[in-house]
């Protein structure tokens, strides 16, 4: 079985690494024709594709002659309009239906739930007048509209580990918000999600996919400040003001799907 991966960055290259291993054929895309030839070298059949929001330059035919596309193309919320990521979501749409590709996996993220003081399921209703992400969400809808392809949509958590620590960003910082709960995965659980879902053929499924456990802010960024060695924030919220929600993965956990890292307290990193 063939699975190209539109975007192999931080979470792509480990995870074309780990379905190799597992016996799929693996191509992929970058942006950048460097990182093409060092993922090459390293054994990963890998184009440049740039969207910007359609195809900028030579189409890579080959890379969408395969059975499963996993679209991990995170949006440029910061320096892109709100419908330049649903543009390439189009765009790829598009070439997933010229070119009759029948499973897509899509890697959104949490972030499409509003911060309202709620625990968020995959029911939780969402509209774009309610959510915090309007580019993810209009994609995820984009790809369910009329659609002739099994699809599963992937909400993770903030993605960390290895070499993202999470408080290092508020080391020295005054007036943090401490006490929300985080919603983490690990990134070794995000590549190893994605062929639990192939395994078991979970198809047109949308899963929040978290660590199970939500420690706070603060407890997360005061232990890691003292694992590594940086200040921890300065100074706390207070009296709490900012919003906050935590995401239950209770649906994927019916899955069986184990975690190796169920606490974001216990994480592994490579500084």
């Amino acid at each position: 079985m063939t699975i190209s991966i539109i975007g192999l960055g931080w979470l792509g290259t480990p995870l074309a690494a780990e379905l190799q291993n597992q016996g799929y054929t693996v191509k992929g895309s970058t942006t950048k024709p460097d990182k093409r030839d060092l993922l090459r070298a390293d054994g990963i059949e890998a184009f440049q594709l740039i969207l910007d929001p359609g195809v900028k330059g030579e189409l890579p035919v080959s890379l969408f002659e395969t059975d499963i596309l996993v679209i991990n193309v995170p949006p440029s919320r910061r320096s892109k309009p709100a419908d330049f990521h649903p543009k390439q979501i189009q765009q790829l749409k598009d070439l997933i239906v010229q070119n009759q590709i029948k499973k897509v996996l899509y890697v959104s993220a949490t972030s499409v739930y509003p911060s309202e003081n709620q625990l968020a399921r995959e029911t939780t209703t969402l509209s774009p007048a309610n959510t915090g992400n309007p580019s993810l969400l209009n994609a995820e809808n984009l790809l369910w509209e009329n659609k002739n392809y099994d699809l599963t949509v992937i909400r993770f958590g903030g993605l960390l580990g290895d070499d993202r620590i999470p408080g290092r960003y508020f080391s020295g910082k005054e007036n943090v918000a401490g006490h929300p709960p985080v919603n983490y995965i690990h990134r070794r659980d995000a590549v190893r999600a994605i062929p639990w879902i192939l395994t078991n053929k979970l198809w047109n499924e949308t899963f929040n996919i978290v660590s199970p456990v939500h420690p706070s802010k603060k407890e997360v960024f005061e232990k890691n400040a003292a694992d590594f060695g940086f200040p921890p924030p300065a100074s706390y919220e207070n009296p709490e003001g900012q919003q906050w929600k935590k995401i239950s993965p209770e649906k994927w956990l019916q899955t069986g799907f184990i975690f190796d890292f169920d606490n974001p307290l216990d994480f592994s990193y490579t500084p």
